[in-house]
């Protein structure tokens, strides 16, 4: 997963180094979001995650992202075929979060949530692990890459190892209106919507918490510090929190229910993007700590929804409904990742991740309304 943002990591380098655009950045991102949408979008009409060994699906889609990865040290960072790369890399991720989902959800035991939260946790720190690349690289974006490029082949090598649970279903026939039963089923569809209002603001954090940051430290602290660096130290820190949301999210899930947790997490993120503007430019430590506190919150849900899909599916496509979920998901970002920039071109960073906000509070009325619901009874034995 160090891929996804292996690119957008090293931002701050570059508009420092070849005076990278702002439409060029938003697209180091979303492009690997689009792509993504795409690959994703392909595995759940021909059922892919379901009909293949998840593990050599994984394999060969870990191997194309990491030589599409490293293929962008070939061109100028500002051009469009650093952009084709980068769609081409989230294409391939398609067969990489959606069957590590599956793979994970195979081996529960009646602890769906934190096989997944642990699973997401791993998720979470490889998105975060370019940033900490980033800053032991210092602006020297080229060794960010190729430790991205690097950390998925050794994936791909370490997948070999891995085996698949005694939870999994015989394959799935190809059924192409399968798909649909992710959003005309009611438990499913209002998991979904869940998990809309989650990605609404989880990429956009991501993609632009390290500037965020970097701008702030610029105007508070003084000009011997190497505020690249430090704001590329503190994105890893406050990104790779979420591990432990996760893991914490999942442990509790498993024992008080999937929504209660994911109404809370929603609920704490939804309040720091509302809160997190008016540190800006203030003290280093208030900022920061706030920062982490989202960092924990705004991704301690996601590997909640993602059970919540698998145990309201028909075993045989649970792969194919957890890429329908990624793949809606994933769309949605393309949106609030120009968005936040628009923002900051019209009222500045202050109130910049306000954009955010609506997006948790939507996912709760979602979840609120799924634990009232009947299918409640069919997530975390029998705890919603």
């Amino acid at each position: 997963m160090a891929l996804w943002f292996s690119a957008s990591a090293v931002v701050p380098a570059l508009r420092e180094s070849v005076g990278l655009p702002p439409l060029i950045a938003s697209l180091f991102t979303s492009s690997v979001q689009a792509g993504f949408v795409v690959g994703t979008v392909v595995s759940a009409l021909f059922n892919l995650a379901d009909r293949f060994d998840p593990r050599r699906f994984f394999i060969a889609s870990a191997l194309t992202a990491a030589a599409a990865n490293i293929l962008i040290l070939a061109f100028e960072p500002a051009s469009f075929a650093v952009i084709g790369l980068r769609f081409a890399t989230g294409v391939c991720m398609a067969g990489i979060y959606p069957v590590g989902l599956k793979l994970a959800a195979s081996w529960s035991r009646g602890n769906m949530g934190l096989m997944l939260g642990g699973l997401v946790g791993g998720l979470t720190l490889g998105s975060a692990a370019p940033h900490l690349f980033n800053a032991l690289g210092g602006i020297d974006w080229e060794f960010t890459i190729a430790a991205a490029s690097a950390s998925a082949a050794l994936a791909a090598v370490a997948m070999n190892w891995v085996e698949v649970g005694p939870n999994v279903a015989a394959r799935g026939r190809f059924r192409m209106g399968s798909a649909l039963r992710a959003w005309t089923e009611r438990g499913l569809r209002l998991a979904n919507i869940g998990y809309l209002g989650h990605m609404w603001e989880l990429y956009a954090m991501w993609a632009w918490i390290g500037v965020f940051l970097d701008a702030s430290f610029r105007l508070t602290l003084s000009g011997g510090t190497n505020t690249a660096a430090l704001a590329a130290l503190v994105t890893f820190v406050v990104m790779g929190a979420g591990a432990l949301g996760c893991i914490g999210g999942g442990v509790l899930s498993d024992r008080f229910g999937r929504t209660t947790v994911t109404i809370w997490a929603m609920a704490v993120s939804g309040v720091c993007s509302l809160l997190v503007g008016f540190l800006f430019g203030g003290a280093v430590w208030p900022l920061v700590a706030l920062c982490i506190v989202w960092g924990v919150a705004v991704v301690a849900d996601s590997p909640q929804f993602s059970a919540s899909t698998a145990e309201l599916s028909e075993p045989a496509y649970v792969g194919t409904m957890l890429t329908v979920q990624t793949s809606a998901g994933f769309l949605l970002t393309l949106v609030t990742i120009h968005l936040v920039p628009m923002m900051v071109d019209l009222v500045g960073w202050r109130f910049a991740f306000v954009i955010l906000a609506p997006g948790p509070f939507i996912g709760i009325l979602a979840m609120w309304r799924l634990r009232r619901s009947p299918d409640a009874a069919r997530m975390a034995g029998g705890r919603g």
